[in-house]
């Protein structure tokens, strides 16, 4: 039984596919719930760029999601 720990091939490309498209990795990973809210925050704030603030928690959203799938480990 292998078992994809942090590092993991599956994990790099999860990680690459949430750096080009929020919420893509979770999906890759067979994380629904995780995806959408990984797309939902960091595109409704991308969206309201003007206002600052929500572009910035977009930001930090987006970098998290990427960090996310990155060390993510399946139980």
């Amino acid at each position: 039984m292998s078992q994809q720990g942090q590092g993991s091939t599956g994990n790099v490309i999860a990680a690459i596919a949430s750096f080009f498209f929020p919420g893509l990795g979770q999906l890759v990973q067979g994380r629904i719930l995780a995806a959408l809210l990984f797309f939902l925050i960091p595109v409704v704030g991308y969206a309201l760029w003007w206002l600052v603030v929500p572009a910035i928690i977009a930001g930090i959203v987006h970098l998290w999601s990427i960090i996310d799938a990155a060390t993510f480990k399946a139980d």
